[in-house]
């Protein structure tokens, strides 16, 4: 043995003097034995961390004999002398790296909470501190022995004891983040997290405890206690998981976090969803992003996506309670995402926004609509790439045999656009004599919630009921626009060519096409279904005018589209347009057909498809009866004349 560690040597002589000191002066009156113990107390967390381990061991060992003694005595309500007794413990394990003396320590504990737990009161925050420090350790024998300590105490001890722990409830919390977030042990932390989520059905089993416990250092409103106590510790530790740790280890913190709003939050007050909703958000928070771009992009897809969901599927469930103090944040969260450089974020956010507005659009006022239009006007705007009109990569020559080029593209201003269009299906060349707009065209930027081809025929479909005129206007509005911009893309037959060579990869060039047809068939359906909506009466006059402008426009740029399978795809659209006319009122019918009539005198040159020759027919035929040009028969409306040849 050491000559030092013997107990003949004045140090340890000293040592075991100072042990029979405490135990035997451990009755005296608290204040009196409070000032002997600040002496010693610093005396053991010295000698604990004796870099002689024999020393420390007895020191250790020493401490744990007094510990068990003091702890003997249970502790009245209103003290911490446990606290001021227990804190040496908690200064070695932080100070002294020697795994024997660690382990020692984490033995002490476990001991103390096994055979003293009914009298143990303010220590059981040393007890987690000490645990805490344990859980971060690279020592699998002493993480292994404190997390099972700890989750016997969340598991066991609480049930039985949890009005004495209450004041370190946050601390367990905590402790169990910690667990979570060492890397090295995977199943402790995916156990951790259950824990975790354990501790929840204490805060919902007991609310009473927790409001009626008094402590001298929380000025809560006894209202907030259950919050401020028991739910907001649990919630912030499992967004301190998602930010901290690995892929899986975070995921399943999200699921957790967001499994107990759901199934807790009927509880929560409307201000305990404002705090917890900041939490939340830091999950999107840019400046925390990591630096590198293939962990940033794996972040936003994964988390940020899975986040988003959650997020929209919590709004939908508390609408009630949420709309009023979290709608701007949420729409304003949405745009973030649809303005990332992440396409599956993107097309998330979009989604979302599509999934929030169909389950809860019903119970929407009419100032909600307006901030929902507005979100969706400003995605809208946001998200136009007017760059694709314009951009030109870096160092590119003419070259006039159209031949693919490899160009180095500047990453940054094609962000916007895209990077890999090949990957999204095959480009369409737009030269006049080919038959490529037949295929589905690249459009990365497809404005998903406004542009899809909504069928709106029946009644009781979509929001279409729960939105005024003027809403629906707005978005009208947007669906225009991206008419308007496809089609110019559409028309840019040198800019779509500068493309295409730069790395638009593909055997032709890209186009927007599906975006120029759906976006109008779209606005055409909405507009017809206003036309004959006698609840929307006071707004036929301005439908009108929009719909004799939209259409004439479109019949115009019908007849100059000049390769014949571009004008195919817009042969349903034509369809669309004079079906519905076909369906209106006489006196509504003129105003369409005095407008329409030399387009269609145009249209009737070119080489179309039966069902629109036989639909062109019907609208001639009814141009004659409004105008009382001829008067069918009573028996045959139709005048019995050969099909005409084509």
């Amino acid at each position: 043995m050491d000559e030092l560690a013997s107990p003949h040597h004045p140090r340890m002589f000293s040592l075991q003097k100072i042990v029979e000191i405490s135990y035997y002066n451990m009755n005296r009156i608290r204040l009196q034995w409070s000032r002997i113990w600040h002496v010693i107390g610093d005396h053991f967390n010295k000698v604990g961390c004796n870099p002689n381990e024999d020393v420390a061991i007895f020191a250790v060992d020493s401490l744990r004999q007094l510990s068990m003694k003091f702890l003997e005595k249970g502790e009245l309500a209103n003290f911490r002398f446990q606290k001021d007794f227990l804190r040496p413990f908690e200064h070695i394990m932080k100070k002294n790296r020697s795994p024997t003396i660690r382990d020692m320590v984490i033995r002490c504990i476990a001991q103390m909470v096994n055979s003293q737990a009914a009298n143990i009161r303010s220590g059981w925050k040393n007890i987690f501190a000490v645990f805490h420090q344990a859980a971060s350790d690279h020592d699998g024998n002493i993480v292994e022995l404190a997390f099972q300590t700890t989750g016997h105490i969340v598991t066991t001890i609480f049930q039985h004891h949890f009005p004495a722990a209450i004041d370190s409830f946050q601390d367990a919390v905590k402790c169990l983040s910690e667990f979570a977030c060492n890397a090295a042990f995977p199943d402790t932390s995916m156990e951790a997290i259950r824990l975790i989520r354990f501790c929840g059905k204490y805060v919902s089993d007991r609310p009473r405890v927790l409001q009626e416990y008094t402590s001298d250092d929380m000025n809560v409103a006894p209202g907030d206690r259950v919050w401020v106590r028991g739910w907001f510790p649990i919630l912030f530790e499992l967004s301190c998981i998602i930010n901290r740790c690995k892929l899986d280890v975070r995921t399943r913190g999200l699921t957790v976090m967001f499994e107990i709003m759901k199934s807790y939050g009927h509880t929560f007050e409307k201000h305990w969803w404002q705090d917890l909703f900041r939490i939340v958000f830091r999950i999107f928070d840019n400046m925390k992003l990591p630096e590198q771009q293939s962990e940033k992009s794996e972040w936003m897809t994964t988390t940020c996506n899975h986040a988003l969901y959650a997020i929209c599927d919590v709004f939908t469930q508390f609408y009630e309670a949420l709309n009023e103090i979290l709608l701007s944040d949420v729409f304003a969260q949405l745009q973030w995402c649809v303005k990332q450089d992440n396409e599956q974020l993107a097309r998330s956010g979009t989604n979302c926004l599509e999934n929030l507005v169909i389950s809860s659009g019903e119970k929407f006022s009419p100032d909600v609509w307006d901030e929902t239009c507005n979100c969706m006007l400003d995605i809208f705007k946001t998200t136009i790439p007017h760059v694709l009109l314009t951009w030109r990569p870096i160092g590119m020559e003419e070259d006039s045999s159209e031949k693919h080029l490899d160009v180095d593209l500047d990453r940054q201003s094609l962000s916007s656009i895209d990077k890999n269009a090949s990957e999204r299906g095959q480009s369409q060349l737009s030269n006049p004599t080919d038959d490529s707009w037949k295929g589905g065209p690249y459009a990365r930027w497809e404005q998903d919630t406004l542009d899809a081809d909504i069928h709106i025929e029946t009644e009781d479909q979509g929001m279409y009921k729960y939105m005024s005129s003027q809403h629906l206007f707005k978005l009208l509005d947007c669906l225009q626009e991206s008419h308007l911009f496809s089609k110019a893309f559409n028309s840019n037959y040198e800019q779509r060519t500068v493309l295409w060579r730069a790395g638009f990869k593909g055997k032709s060039k890209p186009n927007l096409l599906k975006q120029e047809t759906s976006s109008l068939a779209c606005c055409l359906r909405i507009l017809f279904r206003m036309y004959v909506d006698e609840n929307r009466r006071d707004s036929w006059e301005q439908i009108q005018r929009r719909l004799l402008t939209v259409c004439s426009e479109a019949l115009a740029y019908f007849i100059t589209v000049n390769s014949e399978s571009h004008r195919e795809a817009w042969t349903s659209l034509l369809l669309l347009l004079l079906t519905k006319t076909l369906k209106i009122n006489d006196e509504k019918f003129k105003a369409h057909a005095s407008t329409y009539y030399p387009y269609l005198c145009e249209i009737m040159q070119f080489d179309l498809i039966p069902e629109l020759r036989a639909v062109l027919r019907k609208f001639f035929l009814r141009i004659g009866v409004v105008y009382k040009i001829w008067i069918p028969e009573e028996t045959s409306e139709v005048p019995a004349t050969p099909s005409p040849v084509w």
